[in-house]
């Protein structure tokens, strides 16, 4: 799949466009990722088309570096925000990718709630 993907919630509500496939996607077991059940996918912000404002509610946690958002109708979690503009990178959920589009992708772990080191780097 080339060119711009689209990532929409369960009602389509909230879309959000990213302008290409990520090479992987992040499986964090951090206290809050791994209860949202998330794989994601970083692009630098300004790649990324965002949501209409509004039609996300937003979450802060811990240090308040990043702003999890989450649709204000169905409830998915779209996206993480960092609240620091020059940090270049946020998630996008892949999971809100197109059906089929994360099928044989490597799919990194990180230890988010202890090293906040990826598990297959030495």
């Amino acid at each position: 799949m080339a060119g711009p993907i689209e990532a929409s919630c369960h009602c389509g509500q909230v879309t959000l466009t990213v302008p290409r496939p990520p090479e992987t996607v992040t499986d964090c077991n951090c206290s809050i990722c791994r209860r949202y059940g998330v794989l994601w996918a970083y692009y630098d912000p300004a790649e990324v088309v965002l949501p209409q404002d509004g039609s996300t509610e937003i979450y802060e946690w811990d240090d308040r570096s990043i702003r999890f958002h989450r649709c204000r109708i169905c409830g998915c979690v779209s996206h993480w925000y960092p609240l620091d503009p020059a940090r270049a990178r946020m998630g996008i959920n892949a999971r809100l990718f197109p059906l089929g589009m994360l099928d044989g992708m490597r799919v990194r772990q990180l230890d988010g709630a202890v090293t906040e080191r990826y598990l297959d780097e030495n």
